[in-house]
């Protein structure tokens, strides 16, 4: 990605405000004996990343999430978020069921973002002890464009576009972050559990499935067969097809887990029994106003009645998100 003229007076402008609060990269103010004033306040823990090994403070107290996908892992954890971003740029979000109140308590807030960017202002007026970004989809690419300027602010760690499914993701966040493999046991346990029971409660739809995300503007998004979604629901009997391991597609984006299709495309790409249709960040289609659409009605799945809605919440999920999936995926087929 290429930093916008807008981006590049953003970081030169946090750069000046570092400079007249004395922030630094990780450093405490020399006191007048010349030894830190934070030495031996806060332990510290190092952190393998993509981008090398980080420091971070032992017990954060004022964390900055630059997904709004990881934010739900960080109150798993009982973390202190401060703010986060909200799921889609240029509005602010709401918080889910699970993880309002903890959100309301800790008095998080939405942090703005768009297209050009993180709002580095905003994220200096946190005043974060840790920030925290990465993660699936656009928001990675961000984050690792903008990591030098993010991690003068405070120390940033990546969690890395590879790290797919979610409990490589939370794996990362509980062990290797905040060092609490209990918490991080128990969360996969209970989903394991879980997922064991919807497995022996369904049938699951025959032959192969596909799963497609539309925008705002109806632009559709195959998800990757290898990633997220379709590799979770395998899990319980629901094979994805191979399409993107068979096609001549391109991610849509650095770490994307998606591949755009034409118009032209839909007909020769979605022929499989089975379809899910889900929105994009918000609820901007389903089934029945597809089925209007003779590009989608005339599709195997559609003239079957094997179309079926996933929340748009389900594409990209963290714990709590793939929690509910699987109750969506029981009532659905069970």
């Amino acid at each position: 990605m290429r930093r916008t003229a807008r981006g590049a007076a953003l970081a030169a402008s946090v750069s000046a405000l570092l400079i007249v609060s004395g922030c630094s990269d990780n450093a405490g103010q020399e006191g007048e004996d010349g030894s830190s004033q934070n030495a031996g306040e806060d332990a510290t823990r190092t952190v393998e990343t993509g981008q090398g090994e980080v420091e971070i403070p032992e017990d954060p107290q004022r964390i900055v999430v630059l997904n709004y996908s990881l934010a739900g892992y960080l109150f798993n954890l009982d973390a202190p978020v401060v703010a986060t971003t909200s799921r889609d740029f240029d509005y602010e979000g709401t918080f889910p069921d699970e993880w309002s109140d903890k959100a309301e308590s800790e008095g998080t807030e939405w942090l703005p973002w768009s297209a050009d960017g993180f709002d580095l202002e905003a994220v200096l007026d946190a005043e974060p002890d840790l920030i925290i970004g990465g993660g699936l989809g656009f928001p990675n690419g961000l984050a690792v464009d903008a990591y030098d300027d993010l991690s003068q602010i405070a120390p940033t760690v990546i969690v890395d576009g590879e790290l797919d499914p979610w409990q490589e993701q939370l794996e990362f966040l509980a062990v290797d972050v905040f060092d609490d493999q209990e918490t991080y046991d128990s969360l996969v346990a209970a989903y394991q559990e879980r997922r064991d029971e919807v497995s022996e409660n369904i049938t699951p739809p025959e032959g192969e499935v596909a799963y497609v995300s539309f925008t705002a503007d109806e632009t559709p998004y195959v998800i990757i067969e290898d990633q997220g979604l379709p590799v979770a629901l395998e899990e319980v009997g629901i094979e994805a097809a191979p399409l993107f391991e068979e096609g001549d597609f391109e991610p849509y984006a650095q770490a994307g887990d998606m591949f755009a299709l034409s118009s032209e495309e839909v007909g020769e790409t979605l022929t499989q029994p089975t379809l899910f249709v889900m929105g994009f960040n918000a609820d901007t289609t389903d089934v029945e106003t597809l089925s209007e659409n003779p590009v989608y009605s005339s599709l195997p799945a559609f003239e079957n009645d094997q179309a079926y809605d996933l929340p748009y919440w389900a594409l990209r999920s963290n714990y709590d998100e793939a929690m509910n999936t699987l109750d969506v995926i029981e009532e659905t087929f069970n």
